[in-house]
């Protein structure tokens, strides 16, 4: 049952919290652009400080003093929590619902396939589409979209949902029938949500490594030395805290330091894209099960001489680690939640997390078919077995590195030909894009 409530909270507070964040910074202002930048940095690097404090002062706690009082501080604070939420309530910049975000998608897909034998107005692929022959009325200033997107030729069958044809207007240019009629505003994002998904998609496969070390680096810190001094022994659940020290440092780091060069070098406001801050973090994310491989081949050949190594050995794979975390997941929540339109925010907020979830499947699965797969007809020890000396973890890691390394090649294709949210150009991230500065476009 608590599990299950952990769950539900979970899912309430994740995919909100960060939409909610950014509503409160002017995206229309270059400070709260800045400000919307630096606040996907800062929100991760403060949830990695409160778990950082969790797998050290918390798990100690449990593991040497009480349970009970292991649950009842993270109860305490949660209640904390509520009541500092709540307090600030008369500040908060609230943005009204708008009702259900799928019927809208709903629409659009149901008008295409009603129109699907009308002919599209011809179009110049190197400028944005004729939107006259489409519906593209004003927006409703009382709605969250704080901009119109240009009409794209890319999934150009879509378009066809916007056709006016004849009668489906009255006489004050209301539709008649949404189901049969849709604005080039509801096209576009029905576009984003298609756009995303191969992104997504190769996301899940990024965080195998980082649930593959979370589950088998417990069983390598129990069977080395962690000693941390004559008489204080670390808990082995304590070890990942190096990957959440390593996010705290870096990401005040890159955002004060990092960025502010990129960005006299490229002259985007983020430094690089998110799609190249993602790439940058799988590549942080294969060397991480390299090296962990190659470390665990060490631990084990000195475990078959009963020799304990220190459990600090496990170090760099967690440092490069929390390098991918950094670069990576930060990256995919800034993507999801700019490429999105804005009243799909928690949608693409939740996408992220959604990540984890699916990865958490995919990580069960791939456990399971290496046990399968390497165990003896004779009874022999799996790679996987409980007993990691007589096993071969290493060669699991090295398997998952093989794995990231071909997942990094299918996000480098889909992320080449992705599509900008509000750019009505074929350019991918891979080709050049014309950036707006200081009056000027420059070629990055």
């Amino acid at each position: 049952m608590s599990l299950c409530s952990v769950s539900v909270g979970t899912g309430g507070i994740r995919p909100c919290s960060i939409p909610f964040g950014v509503d409160q910074f002017d995206p229309t202002t270059e400070k709260g652009k800045k400000g919307m930048a630096s606040f996907y940095n800062w929100y991760y690097a403060t949830f990695t400080l409160v778990l950082m404090i969790t797998f050290t002062v918390v798990v100690y706690i449990q593991d040497k003093i009480s349970w009970v009082w292991g649950y009842a501080i993270p109860t305490i604070l949660m209640l904390c929590a509520i009541v500092l939420f709540f307090v600030g309530t008369h500040i908060y910049v609230l943005i009204k619902p708008e009702g259900s975000i799928f019927t809208a998608l709903a629409q659009v897909a149901a008008a295409a396939y009603k129109k699907r034998n009308l002919n599209l107005p011809p179009t110049d692929r190197h400028r944005d589409a004729d939107r006259t022959a489409f519906y593209d009325p004003p927006l409703d200033p009382a709605t969250v979209v704080l901009s119109k997107l240009p009409l794209t030729n890319q999934f150009r069958f879509l378009n066809k949902a916007a056709i006016v044809a004849d009668n489906e207007l009255n006489p004050d240019g209301s539709r008649v029938n949404k189901w049969n009629l849709c604005t080039i505003q509801q096209v576009e994002e029905f576009k984003c949500l298609i756009r995303v998904t191969p992104i997504w998609l190769t996301g899940i496969l990024s965080m195998t490594p980082v649930l593959t070390q979370s589950t088998f680096s417990i069983s390598q810190a129990l069977r080395m030395d962690r000693h941390m001094g004559p008489d204080f022994v670390a808990p082995a659940g304590s070890i990942s805290v190096i990957t959440y020290l390593t996010i705290a440092l870096w990401i005040p780091l890159y955002d004060r330091l990092v960025v502010p060069a990129l960005r006299k070098i490229t002259a985007h406001p983020n430094g690089i894209t998110e799609l190249q801050r993602m790439g940058i973090g799988i590549i942080f994310g294969v060397l991480s099960m390299v090296v962990a491989g190659i470390v665990e081949m060490e631990r084990r050949n000195w475990g078959k001489k009963s020799v304990s190594l220190s459990v600090f050995w496990l170090a760099p794979q967690f440092v490069l680690m929390g390098l991918f975390e950094a670069f990576n997941l930060v990256g995919q929540i800034e993507f999801f939640n700019k490429e999105f339109p804005e009243h799909m925010r928690t949608m693409g907020n939740a996408l992220a997390f959604c990540s984890i979830s699916f990865a958490s499947y995919l990580t069960t699965a791939l456990v399971q078919i290496v046990h399968d797969a390497t165990a003896g007809a004779d009874g022999n020890s799996d790679w996987l077995t409980n007993n990691i000396n007589a096993g071969k973890l290493d060669c699991f890691y090295y398997t998952v590195a093989a794995i990231s390394f071909f997942n990094l090649f299918c996000f480098l294709y889909c992320a080449n030909r992705y599509h900008y949210k509000g750019r009505a150009s074929e350019s991918g991230d891979g080709q050049i894009l014309e950036i707006v500065s200081s009056g000027k476009k420059l070629d990055v």
